[in-house]
């Protein structure tokens, strides 16, 4: 029989995975990682139209550009045609790692989204498999995080922020909200896998068993 119990710890924990799961979706996806120096639009007829307001983006794979046709329009989009185009093999690795903790977190802010109502896997707690993934996938972001600065000596890069940008030095380059979204849901995984913790005691509490001795399917408690 399915009981679904509910608890402010075990929500907390569903709730969490489920947003930093998607926090380093859209991370991932940006093109907001480094924001390129200011410099003037120029126009088709050669004008400079709002000098200093404009700044490049350059995510792992996608940038976002001001170009003279789109009269100040902003033209985002893939800059690699494929994998082996990203800027550098730093970048390649760091999108790997990176790849392979978001979907780690995926598979898991779904199985949270069921642990409401099955709480156990082959007898073994559902919380405590999904804490151990979490993690994992919080050590494969922290990987993939250290290894993009090792990409900003790129030419890539260089277009964008400069041309004395070094590893680890962006030069004229400023971070954008992809990264540090990045490290905030990377930290935040690791507070997920110590909340499971918190979430198996929840639900497996002496007032959750009186409950299910009682007969009752829905189960909520503080």
């Amino acid at each position: 029989m399915c009981h679904v119990i509910v608890t402010c710890r075990s929500m907390l924990w569903t709730l969490l995975s489920i947003v930093v799961a998607f926090a380093e979706l859209i991370a991932f996806m940006s093109p907001d990682w480094l924001l390129g120096y200011p410099r003037a639009h120029t126009s088709v007829g050669g004008e400079e139209v709002n000098p200093g307001e404009y700044r490049p983006s350059l995510g792992l794979y996608s940038r976002c550009l001001r170009l003279p046709t789109q009269r100040g329009g902003v033209s985002c989009g893939p800059y690699a045609g494929s994998f082996t185009e990203v800027a550098s093999g730093f970048w390649q690795a760091a999108m790997l790692f990176l790849a392979a903790g978001t979907s780690v977190l995926g598979v898991v802010a779904c199985i949270s989204i069921f642990s409401l109502c099955f709480q156990s896997i082959l007898r073994k707690s559902i919380f405590n498999i999904c804490g151990v993934l979490q993690a994992i996938a919080g050590l494969l972001l922290m990987v993939g995080l250290m290894l993009y600065p090792g990409g900003w000596g790129s030419e890539k890069v260089m277009t964008y922020c400069g041309p004395e940008a070094l590893p680890f030095r962006p030069d004229m380059c400023s971070l954008g909200w992809a990264f540090y979204a990045a490290i905030g849901g990377t930290l935040a995984t690791f507070l997920c896998a110590v909340l499971s913790a918190q979430a198996e005691i929840a639900t497996s509490s002496d007032k959750v068993q009186e409950e299910i001795e009682e007969g009752k399917s829905l189960i909520c408690l503080l």
